[in-house]
């Protein structure tokens, strides 16, 4: 059986869930990677295994995790990064908006997450992180997001339950908090927007993000965390 350690990170194929499986790669972890559209690896890869499908379905949620148990051995450390955000004002959301919302934000933690503790459970150790945002906790008149905080708020708010619930199952449980990073999801001419909600001044990188998650990999100590990686925004204005 493999003995190094096994990530498996949801949205993997491009921003911050591309830069999770090169800097956990870079730690030396087999990872397996998922998402809607991210290409199948080369098979010479051995390190990495990609799984295509929309993670809010609960077969491909199983699959995920049956891969890595498959190829792998084990699973140390889920990420979940997938997720979607839409900003606009509360009464403008759709039905379309809302159900996508709760069945990405929600539904594709909820199914992965449940197969990944069962196992690490058994195997008496492992580590979830949730990818959240600030504005869960910190919300701002520039950036109406009631739908992102609804669904990602649930995210965040069932890291300290879950920490607590199988601390003593050597399972630990934390969040990353992200401010406003340079991702694919947000066009250049908002960056100078985006960067004055800061108190920094500038926005957030992807490796921002990464190096989050990887310090809270490597702190065995710390579980029910929130890790704000957010410019000063939860700080105050």
């Amino acid at each position: 059986m493999e003995t190094r350690k096994v990530v498996v990170i949801t949205g993997g194929s491009q921003g911050i869930g591309a830069g999770l499986v090169e800097g956990y790669r870079k730690l030396g972890y087999a990872v397996v990677a998922n998402s809607r559209s991210i290409a199948t690896a080369e098979q010479a890869d051995t390190d990495l295994v990609t799984v295509a499908g929309d993670v809010s379905d609960p077969e491909v949620a199983e699959r995920v995790i049956a891969t890595a148990i498959e190829r792998f051995g084990r699973v140390d450390t889920l990420v979940n990064n997938a997720g979607i955000f839409i900003a606009m004002p509360f009464t403008e959301y759709t039905q379309e908006d809302y159900d996508n919302a709760i069945r990405v934000n929600v539904g594709g933690f909820f199914h992965i997450t449940q197969k990944a503790i069962a196992h690490m459970a058994r195997r008496g150790s492992g580590h979830v992180v949730n990818v959240t945002t600030s504005l869960v906790e910190n919300a701002d008149s520039n950036v109406p997001s009631a739908l992102a905080s609804l669904t990602k708020g649930g995210t965040a708010s069932v890291v300290k339950s879950l920490a607590i619930e199988y601390a003593s199952r050597g399972v630990r449980v934390n969040a990353v908090s992200p401010g406003i990073i340079k991702t694919p999801l947000h066009a250049p001419e908002t960056f100078d927007t985006y960067a004055a909600l800061h108190p920094v001044g500038r926005m957030g990188e992807i490796d921002d993000i990464v190096r989050g998650v990887l310090y809270l990999e490597q702190a065995p100590f710390v579980t029910g965390e929130f890790l704000h990686v957010d410019g000063g925004q939860s700080a105050g204005h």
